[in-house]
């Protein structure tokens, strides 16, 4: 019996490659996945401007003017997570899962899409806007949302890539749930608000697809494990441009993922309990890019200078398309010119009242770089000491304005606050995971912990990590004064843990 499901399967996986051998698939040469097949759709889309803007957004930021070879961009990234979601798929379609060819195109265009919305150096910029534009709690995926309906309005030779998607029987339903595969429910759009329920359940807050296919939103942004093709294909692309070793294999995750159901009726995408272990490593590498690449002293004081330069250009009254930087969100036809291009067109500019912000991207083309000045690890921190603003002068303001001396000196001064987890704060990423046993495959189960390994973390957050940076070459501060500024921190954490 067991020999003919897997001739079966074997079976239909041949007859997909036929298939997709047969239509205009066009091929890409990816330096992470090698040669892929895409879908004659998913490179109509690759062919509009909303997508070729994500050619000229790094995917690491200022990672770039740190690590040479990360001169990676979204561009390659959302193809690689496209192809990633494909093979799921059709992995999961292959061991027996009721996966139409509507619902493979729709994920697909949920990974190819789901990053259309970042702003210049990626997430520098919502950094940016939280601090140009609190109000608006802005967000990336918003903007994603914004762009991609802008994308399925185009024409091409005469066509909207909207009707072309109907050529391929792609509804309003499907775009839905695309949307909602890239934002979550209740994305903010017009649909959202047309469409009806397609069920009765209460708990199922989706539009775009039943309950039934409850998995399929765990694919391309898993929002309670993490564990999704956009991290794996993210994992391996910045390994490989920033010279690191990832341990993790996505290839052996799609062969041992199954769809399998919970106790409380809920299908899950699980692995094979056997790989539990193996589980760790994904997370291991997540903390380690954090560790040496993504939240590297250097690249964060140069992103912090990227951060500052927007930020006087914006209070300079700079515009695109008499739109002030911050304001070009809402206009998503402006938005399109919005790229890491956005410092050549700052330096530029010719307005007097533009000096300051070119003067820090000068600083950063000389490197003449925002120095380190000391760092500080703690266990446990609370983060509403620093909630309002990353400035010294709103986290100290009763000290600095003891004297005009402490005022001068920590007007210089930025902080950045850091957390190092694997992925589930203070929790043990594996707890969140579902896996099934050899001899029961579409039951889900929970391991316990000697079921894993006794060899594994004892803790997996190292919470807050305070580093302290100064606009001038030499900071002016000596041991003393540091060692007060690190007794203020701890004595306020500890005031408002106690509260």
């Amino acid at each position: 019996m067991a020999t003919g499901t897997s001739e079966s399967t074997e079976t239909s996986i041949q007859l997909e490659s036929k298939q997709m051998a047969t239509e205009n698939y066009k091929i890409f040469n990816d330096s992470v996945h090698g040669h892929i097949r895409l879908h004659p759709l998913l490179v109509k889309i690759i062919d509009t401007p909303e997508f070729q803007r994500l050619r000229n957004i790094k995917q690491l930021g200022g990672g770039y003017f740190v690590f040479p070879g990360a001169s990676h961009n979204r561009f390659e990234h959302s193809i690689g997570v496209a192809h990633l979601a494909g093979e799921l798929v059709r992995s999961l379609r292959g061991h027996g899962e009721e996966i139409t060819k509507q619902d493979e195109l729709c994920v697909q265009i949920a990974g190819l899409c789901h990053d259309l919305g970042h702003g210049p150096f990626s997430h520098v910029f919502e950094t940016f806007m939280k601090e140009a534009k609190p109000e608006l709690n802005w967000k990336h995926e918003q903007a994603s949302i914004k762009m991609f309906e802008q994308l399925i309005n185009n024409r091409m030779n005469g066509k909207t890539i909207k009707e072309i998607m109907d050529g391929y029987g792609l509804d309003e339903q499907d775009i839905m749930f695309i949307e909602e595969l890239i934002f979550g429910p209740n994305p903010p759009t017009e649909r959202n608000n047309q469409l009806p329920m397609q069920h009765a359940d209460p708990n199922w807050c989706y539009k775009g697809r039943p309950k039934e296919k409850s998995y399929l939103y765990e694919i391309v942004a898993n929002k309670t494990t993490g564990i999704d093709v956009d991290k794996m294909d993210y994992f391996s692309r910045d390994c490989l441009h920033l010279g690191m070793k990832s341990n993790f294999s996505h290839e052996r995750y799609m062969t041992f993922a199954r769809v399998c159901t919970t106790e409380n009726n809920e299908k899950k995408i699980c692995m094979r309990d056997k790989e539990a272990l193996n589980m760790y490593e994904l997370f291991h590498v997540r903390y380690l890019l954090h560790q040496n690449a993504y939240q590297h002293r250097v690249t964060k004081a140069i992103e912090r200078m990227i951060i500052d330069a927007l930020l006087a250009a914006e209070h300079a009254d700079f515009k695109l398309d008499d739109k002030k930087i911050s304001e070009t969100v809402s206009d998503m036809r402006t938005y399109l010119k919005l790229t890491d291009n956005i410092l050549d067109d700052i330096k530029h500019d010719v307005s007097p009242q533009n000096a300051n912000a070119k003067e820090i991207i000068e600083r950063i083309v000389r490197r003449d770089l925002y120095k380190f000045v000391d760092s500080k690890l703690y266990g446990k921190f609370n983060l509403k000491l620093v909630a309002r603003s990353q400035r010294w002068l709103d986290l100290f303001g009763d000290l600095v304005a003891r004297s005009q001396r402490w005022l001068d000196l920590f007007g210089d001064f930025r902080v950045t606050v850091i957390n190092f987890d694997y992925g589930q704060g203070e929790n043990n990423p594996i707890d969140s995971l579902w896996f099934y046993r050899r001899d029961n495959v579409r039951k889900a189960i929970t391991l316990s912990p000697d079921e894993v390994s006794f060899i594994k973390p004892a803790v997996f957050q190292e919470a807050k990590v305070f580093r302290f940076y100064t606009k001038s070459t030499a900071h002016g501060l000596n041991d003393e004064q540091l060692d007060e500024l690190w007794h203020i921190i701890e004595r306020r954490n500890q005031h408002q843990q106690d509260n």
